[in-house]
């Protein structure tokens, strides 16, 4: 991936902070056919290894666990807030024209030789450790054993799971470090004024630049 210097984020924190709150990956993978790209939500183990491992599961339908080659490494992207910047934002507008529009992002990228896993003991555990992780701040969480022990025996025949083991991962925030002062408050108002979900996370992100 392609990184400026400026918006290069390093932090293994930070990169696994961004996995843990945006867990749904493009799964990326060179086949017999070429290359092939999943979603899937993964789960971070942070201690296992230095940079981490990822898991996760695919149904056995999807030809990309078969289709992979091995010794080639699989790229897992997590896309964190976006948000188009206006160049009506910027002082420059009123004062020299001399502005365009540009993209805002914050972006994961994890690399690692992926391994399937068909044990069933894993399976479950992986599901268990899923679905915690996004049932957590549910007021009553639902668990996979709140189903039928059967009805969750035959799903788990009909997935494999996933091992990616981090190792290399790269982090790019995009998120106007290289603007003025002047311009990265003006980009800041402008997000704040749109008041949506995503503007107000990008204002976040544009305002900690600073900091």
């Amino acid at each position: 991936m392609y990184i400026p210097k400026a918006n290069e984020e390093k932090r293994i924190d930070v990169l696994h902070h961004l996995i843990e709150s945006q867990p749904l990956a493009s799964l990326v993978t060179m086949g017999q056919t070429g290359l092939f790209a999943s979603h899937l939500p993964m789960v971070l183990e942070r201690g296992a290894g230095t940079q981490g491992l990822l898991k996760g599961h695919l149904s056995r339908a999807n030809q990309q666990w078969r289709d992979f080659v091995p010794a080639v490494e699989a790229l897992a992207i997590f896309a964190g807030p976006q948000h188009y910047i206006s160049p009506s934002w910027y002082p420059e507008k009123a004062e020299s024209g001399k502005v365009v529009p540009t993209w805002n992002y914050v972006v994961v990228h994890v690399y690692g030789k992926l391994k399937v896993i068909e044990d069933r003991a894993w399976l479950l555990d992986h599901l268990n450790a899923l679905t915690a992780s996004q049932e957590s701040s549910f007021p009553t969480p639902w668990k996979v054993s709140d189903a039928p022990a059967d009805y969750v025996e035959s799903l788990t025949k009909g997935i494999v799971g996933l091992e990616l083991p981090i190792e290399r991962i790269e982090g790019k925030w995009k998120v106007s470090q290289n603007q003025s002062d002047g311009a990265r408050a003006g980009v800041a108002r402008g997000l704040e004024g749109l008041d949506t979900a995503m503007s107000l996370a990008m204002r976040a992100l544009v305002v900690g630049a600073d900091e």
